[in-house]
């Protein structure tokens, strides 16, 4: 919209995308910048890694494993929409109401003293009582993604070897070792500490992938940091001196 004057102050609503011109070359510039950059990274990184997950949900569903849906893309979805999409859903309401909360203090706290008092770090109502729901789910969600799916999938091998053993005995004379290779090889295809194993590498490493990954999304807003300041001084110093 156009601008308008109140008093001596020349008044402009802000701009609805992208980032006011007025910041360049004012004294809040780099403070102001070097947060929304962060912000945005870690917006992009949540969102991005929100999308594999969902990707590995329609992966199972096309080839009909079950399993993964409920033990893996369930419980990887609640715990990285626990901790990171709450940052997210904090860096937003933090963005739509201008509130000064200190979001380093809200996820550190978030650990140390679930029910400590927020004080002037609190964006909204009921936000300590979500804090606590958040992490306990959090919580629940890795030994939701480790335990349920080895053990399922030793059960239902047995029963499957089971069921395949009394289909033999009840036919007729039957020599064991006529029995076909691949039926009396199938109880010792499946080794439950491999499979316990893997799915343990699998869970922590989705565990400590989502704060790498994270942490690997701020080098986007550390690389336009070092971009932008080597672009100024390159302008400043060489082009504006040069060309003066």
């Amino acid at each position: 919209s156009d601008a308008y004057t109140a008093g001596l102050v020349k008044v402009r609503d802000p701009y609805p995308f992208g980032v006011d011109p007025s910041w360049r070359g004012s004294r809040s510039e780099l403070p102001f910048l070097n947060s929304l950059k962060m912000k945005m990274s870690i917006l992009m990184g949540v969102s991005q890694m929100n999308l594999g997950i969902l990707l590995s949900y329609f992966d199972a569903k096309f080839h009909k494993n079950a399993l993964d849906i409920r033990y893996q893309f369930i419980p990887q979805l609640i715990f990285l929409n626990s901790l990171f999409g709450y940052l997210s859903l904090l860096i937003l309401i933090k963005w739509c109401t201008g509130s000064k909360a200190d979001l380093y203090h809200v996820m550190i706290y978030m650990f140390l003293d679930p029910a400590g008092d927020l004080g002037e770090n609190q964006l909204f109502w009921g936000q300590k009582e979500l804090q606590i729901l958040l992490l306990l789910l959090a919580l629940v969600a890795v030994p939701w993604m480790l335990f349920p799916k080895p053990f399922i999938l030793k059960k239902l091998h047995k029963e499957r070897f089971q069921g395949h053993s009394y289909r033999f005995l009840g036919t007729s004379e039957m020599d064991p070792d006529s029995e076909p290779d691949s039926a009396r090889s199938r109880h010792d295809d499946f080794n439950f500490g491999e499979v316990f194993v893997h799915q343990m590498i699998h869970s922590i490493e989705f565990v400590l992938g989502a704060v790498s990954n994270t942490a690997s999304y701020l080098r986007l807003w550390a690389l336009s940091l070092a971009h932008s300041e080597l672009s100024t001084v390159f302008y400043e110093k060489l082009l504006l001196f040069a060309w003066g």
